[in-house]
């Protein structure tokens, strides 16, 4: 039997699960600004910039920071951004660390088990700032295992297990980001990053969903949930191949055309290249190191990828529409349309950083659209107790 929960607590996690989804959006847009705009390398340390909790600003903060850091002299105008990124990644993870918290105090082990995961990571952070690398990483991963334990073992409802959840990728994530800078921008943790970033706005929206109620009460809406899945499927695909062409600096590896590339509609490409996952390391990736070949092998398949996406969505904001859900069906539609258009203005205008911005921004709703039709297939998540006795 699950454990009683009363409705004050459902409000507090609705409205938190609700802000910490919220912000987890806007912060796989920023830290696509972040990409996009080639500031992923310009604070070379972490999670400090250049030994500083902020960044250097005055004159001789810069001179400092040049002479500890000869290979990579400060650039006023990046630094900043990617410093205020790991700043509203870490504000993220005090969120989500007290989401978890709230949905997992009871009972007590979970509680601690939660608290002993934080108290970890913290430790771990320490040490591999003073350089204790094995030691940290070790506390590292088992921050992350202490609540994907308490994940699996909380008997309660899915979306408090996914508060829980929550808090494990945040950490994994935060790892993620340490390895983007301290690899040198390796094209597989830049996708894991990003793909980590959407993970977690993932499951914080689809609890913030559970928590709101979205349900079904007729459950023939069960008939397309398969079709559904399969839709978030794709779409998850075909972003890690976005991620894979943003990584790999293949964005514009077609010139300007569109629908043809570089003037051709077959030119030459390189697969077996162009998704080469690891190459070893100490090679600083910034730019990009693949030839022209391999970046076009790349464009082309996101290009395709697109292709299988939209005339699936497509069919799928059909279906929705003849099974009812006609204003989840405009949504699917509305925004997956906007969404091509905002890909196909990307290569015709030359990758501008607003519209390149945008395009992850609007992957991220059009991901929302689709757990939000699914959420509406699954039966309703049950009342607490004090709410369903003040219903009698």
């Amino acid at each position: 039997m699950l454990p009683p929960t009363s409705v004050s607590a459902v409000k507090v996690l609705r409205g938190l699960t609700l802000l910490a989804a919220l912000f987890a959006f806007g912060l796989v847009m920023f830290g696509a600004f972040v990409r996009l705009s080639n500031a992923g390398l310009s604070c070379p340390d972490w999670p400090t910039c250049y030994g500083r909790a902020t960044w250097p600003e005055h004159a001789h903060e810069i001179a400092s920071a040049n002479q500890a850091f000869p290979g990579r002299p400060v650039e006023n105008d990046k630094t900043w951004r990617e410093q205020v990124h790991r700043m509203l990644a870490g504000t993220l993870g005090t969120l989500v660390f007290a989401l978890a918290l709230i949905a997992g105090w009871r009972p007590a082990w979970v509680r601690f088990t939660l608290i002993g995961a934080a108290v970890f990571a913290a430790i771990g952070l320490g040490l591999y700032l003073h350089g204790e690398r094995v030691f940290s990483s070790l506390l590292a991963a088992l921050a992350i295992a202490l609540p994907l334990f308490a994940a699996i073992r909380l008997q309660r409802h899915g979306a408090w297990r996914i508060s829980v959840l929550a808090f494990a990728v945040v950490i994994f994530q935060a790892m993620l980001g340490m390895w983007t800078v301290t690899l040198l921008l390796k094209p597989v943790v830049v996708l894991g990053h990003l793909l980590g970033g959407i993970t977690t706005f993932a499951l914080l929206a689809w609890a913030a969903l559970r928590y709101a109620g979205v349900g079904a009460e007729d459950q023939r809406l069960a008939r397309v949930r398969g079709w559904v899945v399969l839709g978030i499927v794709l779409l998850l695909a075909q972003i890690a191949l976005g991620g894979w062409t943003s990584s790999n600096y293949a964005a514009l590896a077609c010139g300007t055309d569109f629908p043809t590339c570089l003037g051709q509609w077959l030119p030459p490409t390189d697969f077996q290249q162009g998704f080469v996952l690891w190459r070893g390391i100490g090679v600083n990736y910034e730019g990009g190191v693949l030839d022209m070949a391999a970046r076009s092998a790349i464009q082309l398949a996101h290009r395709g990828g697109a292709l299988v996406v939209f005339c699936y969505l497509s069919w799928l904001a059909w279906r929705l529409a003849r099974q009812g859900l006609r204003g989840f069906a405009a949504a699917v539609a509305a925004v997956l349309l906007t969404q091509v258009l905002l890909g196909i203005s990307n290569v015709h205008f030359g990758l501008p950083l607003a519209v390149a911005t945008l395009h992850n921004g609007v992957a991220e709703l059009l991901l929302f659209t689709l757990l939000a039709t699914l959420a509406r297939t699954q039966p309703r998540m049950p009342l607490p107790i004090s709410h369903r006795m003040e219903a009698v």
